[in-house]
């Protein structure tokens, strides 16, 4: 039998490049010991992010920021793409120790197509992708215009959209690979003011639910939804919703860069799930 273990070992390890790898070793004997191996064999590699190809949109600030160092702490190779922040962006490849970056305007679907090729070219492969980039602003829906709904929806959903589709397309032409979409506590919850908004995100955890499904088992999708997570000064509106947040705290980029960890790393099994990191102020 323990001739039998080895070879089951070394024929899951030469599949380790695929992260939908489906787990199945039958032997007439022991099936549930060898089923066993199999899965922490497996567990074990989609543990770890060393060596993994992760593009991070918009990661020059803020939560993409938290999100790029954390991966770079976790040994994963990171592109940093931004927009328009090419000092911000320069300043987070630095502490991602010297990452590559990709400059592109999402609004344009040729820029995005231009992105992943850049990417593609540089590393030979993605494995991972974090759609952050994302637009929010405040605006009376009755004052809302074209212009001011096209500037949302084109970056929160369209991008996240095309973005999805690039990847996937490598992802599956290659071992499969992970996709992580941040949407927004506003796409849970509605915010008179933030409409569009709210539409946008409330689209994103749609569209991540329709991948998830149109994607597996090779690629997963799933969403992190932040809740508070403030940076600079607080203005009445953010203590507001700080102390309507079961936790009586604001959250911080750290927080969903971990939660954004945790879906990279998981098996094929999580997929189309939505994570809520807000202090449970969902749940209000």
């Amino acid at each position: 039998m323990e001739t039998f273990l080895q070879d089951v070992r070394i024929t899951l390890r030469s599949f380790r490049r695929a992260p939908g790898f489906p787990l199945t070793a039958i032997a007439t004997n022991n099936t549930t010991r060898v089923t066993n191996e199999a899965y922490h064999l497996h567990n074990e590699e989609m543990d770890s992010l060393e060596g993994r190809v992760i593009l991070v949109t918009g990661s020059a600030k803020r939560i993409g920021r938290g999100i790029a160092l954390r991966l770079a702490q976790s040994g994963a190779r990171v592109a940093i793409h931004y927009s328009g922040s090419a000092d911000a962006a320069r300043a987070t490849a630095a502490e991602c120790g010297n990452a590559p970056l990709f400059q592109a305007n999402l609004e344009r679907v040729t820029e995005i197509e231009r992105l992943f090729t850049e990417v593609e070219q540089h590393f030979g492969r993605i494995d991972g992708l974090v759609n952050n980039a994302a637009r929010f602003t405040r605006i009376d829906p009755l004052k809302i215009t074209e212009a001011d709904w096209d500037s949302i929806h084109d970056v929160n959903l369209k991008a996240t959209f095309f973005c999805c589709q690039q990847a996937a397309r490598r992802m599956l032409a290659g071992d499969g690979g992970r996709i992580v979409n941040i949407s927004s506590l506003g796409g849970l919850r509605p915010w008179g003011d933030h409409a569009h908004y709210c539409a946008s995100k409330a689209g994103v955890i749609m569209l991540t639910r329709a991948l998830a499904k149109a994607f597996a088992p090779k690629v997963t999708v799933n969403s992190v939804a932040p809740g508070v997570i403030p940076f600079g000064e607080h203005d009445e509106r953010i203590e507001r919703l700080i102390c309507k947040t079961p936790a009586q705290r604001a959250g911080t980029a750290e927080e969903i860069a971990d939660a954004v960890i945790y879906f990279l790393s998981a098996t094929n099994f999580v997929t189309g799930q939505v994570l809520a990191v807000d202090g449970g102020l969902s749940q209000k």
